[in-house]
């Protein structure tokens, strides 16, 4: 069964049994910002291949765990970053329970790998804006981890 199709079984069932037991029908409604996080994910992973793809001295580098690769291992590790993004995009744009506790983990990820870089990398400013920006990053993980399915608001429709 095409997965629309099993969504609108599943509406119209609600809606009969609603109907029979003379009550409103409860469902969730996507929230805003669940579709600006989709859609910053999937705008991140249009920016990212067009870059990697375009742009040769961007190409050339990737950063994980905050440590520079260059050549070919940053060639090769590039689409893993567009997955990572592409999967987040789809997590949130249909508001898949896994898509909140992975993407906070990704985000402290990059929070620590800005940390990392800051203090490793020659081009890095050192511990104190690492540390600064260790927090900034911080703040969306530990806001994504607030916004848990358990907490998604839901809409009574007439």
């Amino acid at each position: 069964m095409v997965p629309s199709l099993r969504v609108d079984n599943r509406v119209r069932i609600a809606a009969q049994q609603a109907v029979a037991a003379e009550r409103p029908i409860r469902t969730r409604a996507r929230p805003w910002w669940a579709t600006a996080v989709a859609a910053f994910c999937a705008a991140t992973v249009v920016f990212l291949v067009s870059r990697d793809l375009l742009v040769p001295h961007v190409r050339d580098t990737e950063i994980w765990f905050g440590f520079e690769l260059h050549g070919l291992l940053a060639w090769l590790t590039a689409p893993i970053h567009w997955a990572l993004f592409a999967v987040g995009a789809w997590g949130f744009w249909f508001l898949r329970s896994w898509v909140w506790p992975w993407a906070s983990v990704y985000v402290f990820y990059i929070a620590l790998s800005h940390f990392v870089w800051n203090v490793t990398s020659p081009s890095g400013a050192g511990v104190v804006p690492g540390l600064w920006q260790l927090a900034l990053f911080s703040v969306p993980g530990v806001v994504l981890l607030w916004a848990r399915p358990s907490r998604l608001p839901s809409f009574t429709a007439a």
